[in-house]
């Protein structure tokens, strides 16, 4: 059995020792350093090259999305943010830090466990559609782009058309249904734009739908279709609500759409 070696950082200390022993009791998961910066955390990590750092959004000095960007320059480790949710400013900051995904501070116990495993396998913490709400928080009222952005002249008439159905939550069936074409079609897709746009997720993928101006923040999804959040029979929040104590969105299963960077879903 390969073990997840695991970083944790939070200025409050109970906090900080309740995440370690929840996942040092994990058979496969040990925690080789505790941090109370994000100073202490970055360090931490060069030192003892963790499978994952769980880092809190806030601390004093060096806060969690600076440590998120100097770990991901670094490579090797992936981070996983703590936040309140609905209450941070940073989390759009944080995506774009290289963060793979967000837990709440009140995260319940599974789900700590499940995270750091999905995140140690390679795959995203967050569902796209998710994503999609985040980014257009943060990107709303910013300035809209009267022209084609020329980063995305590099992709396919085909592969625009699956980053734009990216950008709306859908997942890999979703899409395929969407174009009419078979699932590894759709991945064989996906990969080509991750790789062409040099995007580390399917995460960045919906940022950079935003950012390119391929989709407007504020505007209804193309196509009408609510994706993964209005999806019947799905785990998620409906649109407007806002994500609390115990809300399984945030660390969300196989049936919610988390893919890793291939496209595929998370190992089980």
């Amino acid at each position: 059995m390969t073990t997840i070696r695991v970083v944790v950082a939070d200025d409050q200390e109970l906090v900080r020792s309740g995440f370690a022993m929840i996942l040092d009791a994990q058979p496969d998961i040990e925690v080789v350093a505790e941090a109370g910066d994000g100073a202490e955390a970055v360090e931490a990590v060069r030192r003892h090259a963790p499978d994952v750092a769980l880092l809190d959004i806030r601390m004093p000095g060096t806060d969690g999305i600076e440590a998120c960007r100097e770990i991901s320059a670094d490579g090797g480790c992936r981070t996983v943010i703590l936040t309140t949710f609905d209450t941070d400013a940073y989390v759009y900051e944080a995506l774009h830090a290289g963060a793979s995904g967000f837990l709440l501070k009140d995260v319940r116990r599974d789900d700590l466990v499940h995270a750091v495993r999905v995140v140690a396998a390679g795959d995203s913490l967050l569902a796209p559609s998710v994503a999609r709400r985040l980014v257009e928080q943060y990107t709303a009222g910013g300035p809209r782009r009267t022209a084609p952005d020329p980063r995305l002249d590099v992709l396919t008439g085909r592969e625009r058309e699956t980053l734009l159905l990216l950008a709306r939550g859908l997942s890999n069936a979703e899409i395929a249904a969407e174009l009419v074409v078979s699932d590894h079609t759709v991945k064989t897709h996906v990969g080509n734009v991750l790789a062409k746009l040099g995007l580390r997720d399917r995460i960045q993928a919906v940022i950079c739908a935003y950012e390119t101006g391929l989709v407007a923040a504020g505007s209804p999804p193309p196509g009408g279709g609510g994706g993964p959040l209005s999806s019947p029979g799905r785990r998620g929040v409906d649109r407007g609500k806002t994500a609390g104590a115990g809300d399984p969105v945030i660390v969300a299963g196989q049936q919610d759409g988390v893919v890793g960077n291939n496209g595929s879903h998370p190992r089980s």
